[in-house]
């Protein structure tokens, strides 16, 4: 791995362990086995790494937002579609967490959420209709909205929320099935059986990844 890249990744890493304010330019270097100097040879401002970051993070976010419902296998292109976003949130988890810290978003982050929100929601929504079109979920159209977007703040807060709970074990299982607990009992059994199969395989997936 070059330099940067490696810079960018233990970065990345330790501001999800520590926290972005709690990390020293010098913690950083030592943890890349660079001097500080060479540090700031790759990245002249704090800013600058973080702008690196998100720019990854922008990457992975447009990455999984392409994966559309496939129609011969909605439960399989749903679940892989929650373990990207999980992994998503997971990996740069201290973006969002750690924003009072270093103000206001940079620029990959401050021109896109928005929109990244708006299609993170159409997207699930278009997973949710196949599972309709397939006879597994019994659900109006004209409330598919509503779930889609409350699938999305329970799963885009979840990781969080049970971290303030003191309860980071096991986070993303937790929040992944409670919001598979909105529409659940409108699933097809077998849909049931096999998303919750998928969540543990995820939880345990993304916890090995970490």
């Amino acid at each position: 791995m070059k330099t940067r890249d490696r810079i960018i990744e233990t970065s990345r890493l330790l501001f999800n362990e520590a926290g972005y304010g709690a990390v020293t330019t010098a913690s950083l270097a030592e943890a890349c086995g660079i001097a500080e100097g060479n540090l700031w040879y790759h990245f002249k401002t704090k800013r600058d790494l973080l702008t690196a970051i998100a720019e990854e993070f922008a990457l992975r976010i447009e990455t999984r937002l392409t994966q559309r419902p496939d129609p011969a296998d909605p439960i399989g292109s749903y679940c892989r579609m929650l373990e990207a976003l999980m992994r998503e949130l997971r990996d740069y988890r201290f973006l969002y967490r750690d924003q009072p810290h270093y103000g206001e978003h940079v620029g990959p982050i401050a021109t896109n959420v928005a929109r990244w929100l708006v299609e993170t929601e159409d997207n699930i929504e278009a997973h949710l209709a196949a599972l309709i079109d397939a006879g597994l979920l019994d659900w109006k159209r004209d409330r598919l909205r509503s779930l889609a977007v409350n699938s999305t703040i329970i799963m885009r807060y979840g990781l969080e929320h049970h971290a303030e709970l003191g309860q980071p074990q096991g986070a993303v299982r937790k929040s992944l099935l409670q919001a598979l607990t909105l529409f659940e009992d409108r699933l097809n059994l077998e849909a049931v059986r096999a998303i919750r199969t998928a969540i543990e395989r995820i939880d345990e997936k993304v916890r090995e990844a970490a």
